[in-house]
């Protein structure tokens, strides 16, 4: 008996490959499949297998290849494939899989013709958002107290400041624009106040003349 223990304990290591595909096979895959641990390829495409994927698959660490396309699968996929480092060819599609895509690592590498063909699948890898995802809205900031009242204050303060630029324009170009009297008066005493400007200077050089000789 332990010999026979023995044997096929190292017996679920020599198995490498099982290719079943194409042979209209019906029924559920047995759980007992996660106890060929050597087993590195497993196709079981184009059949009518149907019910569940065994989460034991996830226990097959050395599998790189994984067919199931092209059956009666339902249900989720399970998580456990995720577990799967060596996974390098995943195929899934064609089935009646439902629920969201599992997240990781190893899964995330596989694009949507992995998992196409499954109306009720869901997923970041087919672009579909599941249900009860919800748009994250990021909350605006409630605003400083203070920051309120400064902004208040400057713009209390410019408004002031445009309004007195515009009285004190006015009240003092304002009259000479509409009135001639007034503008004639303005440009007098901007005369006189020229012609004195050049009075001072003409005297000053006069001076430094003198000073000069």
């Amino acid at each position: 008996m332990e010999r026979s223990g023995t044997y096929v304990f190292e017996s679920e290591y020599l198995l490498k490959s099982i290719d079943l595909s194409s042979n209209d096979l019906t029924g559920e895959v047995p759980k007992e499949i996660g106890y060929l641990l050597g087993l590195v390829s497993l196709n079981l495409s184009r059949n009518y297998f149907r019910g569940e994927i065994p989460s034991d698959i996830g226990n097959l660490s050395s599998l790189e290849f994984l067919d199931l396309s092209r059956n009666h699968f339902s249900g989720k996929i399970p998580s456990t494939l995720s577990k799967i480092d060596r996974l390098a060819m995943l195929d899934l599609s064609n089935n009646s899989l439902i629920g969201r895509i599992p997240w990781g690592r190893q899964l995330q590498t596989f694009d949507a013709s992995s998992f196409e063909g499954n109306l009720g699948l869901c997923g970041e890898q087919l672009n579909k958002s599941c249900p009860g995802d919800e748009t994250t809205v990021k909350p605006q900031e409630p605003a400083i107290h203070g920051e309120d009242d400064n902004s208040v204050f400057y713009e209390a303060l410019y408004m002031s400041l445009g309004l007195g630029f515009f009285a004190g324009f006015w009240s003092l170009l304002g009259p000479m624009l509409l009135w001639q009297a007034w503008r004639n008066a303005y440009l007098r005493f901007l005369n006189r106040l020229t012609d004195n400007i050049l009075v001072m200077v003409e005297l000053k050089i006069a001076k430094c003349h003198m000073c000069l000789k």
